[in-house]
């Protein structure tokens, strides 16, 4: 029996949740799509931004490993790049980013009804998703599907958090423990480090204004 057949069952029970979670995206108003590699993924964002547009985007590995950073760095955009302005000049580029044409950034959790969770320490990349920019690009992989809020909020505390601390040297109980230092108590539980990367917890629902919100959802593992 080859691989592929193997692990067919496995593959066909994922697109059925991601069928699943982009029904209730849309029936929250959200216009969303599944792809199976980051590759596609890539095409389906070259698709959705003009040549030209102002744009945007929060700091994310799946970004990264899509090759949408360093497509929004190729010359054919006008790309707010945090990366590109000394730091005394980022408050300023995170204000200039509400008047993009177009943000993009992943989702720490994606729920099976139809909700994006979000938790962030400055609170740029949630301001932008929830007001501002004329349209928002979600790009979330299978790895962040999960099938309700508890779950999202479970993820992001037990995985997410912790990595991400991790990865931006911050200094965290999570970083060094590995696990959200609140992890048994209430939605914004924690620890209070200087450099605590939870501070801001936004839940996108049903949307006021449909389809500014675009979801790609990939069948791969990518990011955090």
């Amino acid at each position: 029996m080859s691989e592929y057949s193997v692990h067919e069952p496995m593959l066909t029970h994922l697109e059925m949740r991601l069928e699943q979670t982009v029904k209730a995206l849309q029936a929250n108003r959200m216009d969303a799509c599944w792809v199976k590699t980051k590759e596609d993924a890539l095409a389906k964002v070259k698709e959705l931004l003009p040549k030209g547009a102002l744009i945007a985007s929060g700091g994310s590995m799946t970004l990264d490993e899509c090759g949408i950073t360093a497509l929004l760095r190729g010359g054919d955009y006008d790309y707010l790049d945090r990366a590109a302005v000394p730091q005394n000049e980022v408050a300023a580029l995170y204000r200039k980013c509400f008047s993009a044409d177009c943000y993009l950034m992943s989702s720490n959790a994606v729920t099976e009804q139809g909700e994006l969770y979000n938790v962030d320490g400055n609170g740029n990349r949630v301001a932008a998703l929830i007001y501002g920019p004329a349209s928002v690009i979600v790009v979330a992989s299978a790895n962040k599907l999960v099938p309700d809020i508890p779950a999202a909020i479970k993820r992001v505390r037990k995985l997410a958090a912790p990595v991400n601390a991790m990865r931006l040297h911050q200094d965290t109980p999570c970083a060094k423990s590995g696990i959200c230092a609140g992890v048994k108590g209430e939605l914004a539980a924690g620890c209070r480090a200087e450099q605590r990367i939870c501070c801001s917890y936004v839940v996108s629902g049903f949307q006021r204004v449909p389809n500014r919100i675009h979801v790609i959802l990939v069948a791969e593992n990518l990011g955090y």
